[in-house]
Order: structure tokens, then C-alpha cells, then sequence
């Protein structure tokens, strides 16, 4: 059995708006990420993830702000991506564990369907997946909800 690591890590600034993607999953919000694709910071972490788990670099490698193509994109695409090649070479998830980083808006009511989200997009069982929240308790540019930030752990085993 070979098991590989996978670290991801995204942020966003945050500017007027009217909501915000996390983990595939729209919430309305008076802010929105300024960002090239859709600015899913949470599915972008992910597909870094999996990459560094691979070996095959990172997001923008794969995904350049630089492509027209990518302008608006879908971050569920890249996932989709990426996580069909890693099903070509034989890999599965042991488990995902993501960590979210907003002031606003509060995340308990909707961790689980963001985990359910990521359930579905990867193809396994939720119980492979957590979905923690933390704010910024007023401080700092996630604090002042300037940012919003993810970072993602993932467990790959063949």
C-alpha cells in the first residue's frame, strides 16, 4: 500500500458583494471574493491537495489566471480534474480534513452540506471528510473580513 500526503492552502481578498462559494456551496453574503474564477478558496486549497499529493505541482499551474478560460470558472471543474486523474493512477481518499478562515458568515449551519459537497465531488463516503470553521475573532485581515482562507489536508492511499 503506498499512502500520500497532500497539503492546500487559498486565500481571497474580500470586496462588495453579494455571496461567496465554499466548497461548491453558494451563501449569500454582502461580500464576495475578488478572485480570477469563481474564488472558491475551499475547493481551490482542495485541488492543491491533491496535487502536492500527486507530485504534479499546484493550482496554477494547471489552472493559470492568465487563461481566459478559467474566467468565471467553476472551481468544482478543477476538482473534477484533478481528482479523475488521481482515480486514473489509482488513488483513493483515506480522509479530507479542511479548515475554513472567515469572520462572516458564520459556517455551523452549513458545514455539513459543504461536507456533503466534497463527499460527492470526490465520490466517497462523508464520513471521510470534516469541515472545521474558525474566525478571526475581530483581528487581522480575516478578522476585519478582508480575506477569506481554507486550508485542506488530504490522506491519498493506492
Amino acid at each position: 500500500m503506498e499512502i500520500r500526503v497532500g497539503i492546500g492552502h487559498d486565500s481571497h481578498r474580500l470586496g462588495p458583494g453579494s455571496g461567496l462559494r465554499l466548497g461548491g456551496v453558494y451563501l449569500p453574503h454582502n461580500r464576495s471574493p475578488v478572485a480570477h474564477s469563481d474564488g472558491d478558496v475551499l475547493l481551490h486549497a482542495l485541488v492543491d491537495a491533491i496535487l502536492g499529493a500527486l507530485a504534479q505541482g499546484d493550482i496554477g499551474e494547471h489552472f493559470p489566471d492568465t487563461d481566459p478560460s478559467n474566467r468565471g470558472r467553476d472551481s468544482r471543474e478543477m476538482v473534477t480534474a484533478v481528482w479523475q486523474e488521481a482515480r486514473n493512477g489509482g488513488w483513493r481518499v483515506g480522509n479530507l480534513d479542511c479548515t475554513i478562515f472567515a469572520e462572516r458568515p458564520r459556517l455551523r449551519a452549513v458545514k455539513e452540506q459543504i461536507r456533503k459537497s466534497l463527499a460527492d465531488l470526490l465520490m466517497i463516503d462523508i464520513s471521510r471528510v470534516n469541515v472545521k470553521a474558525k474566525t478571526g475573532e475581530g483581528v487581522g485581515e480575516i478578522g476585519r473580513e478582508e480575506l477569506i482562507a481554507a486550508e485542506v489536508a488530504i490522506i491519498l492511499v493506492r
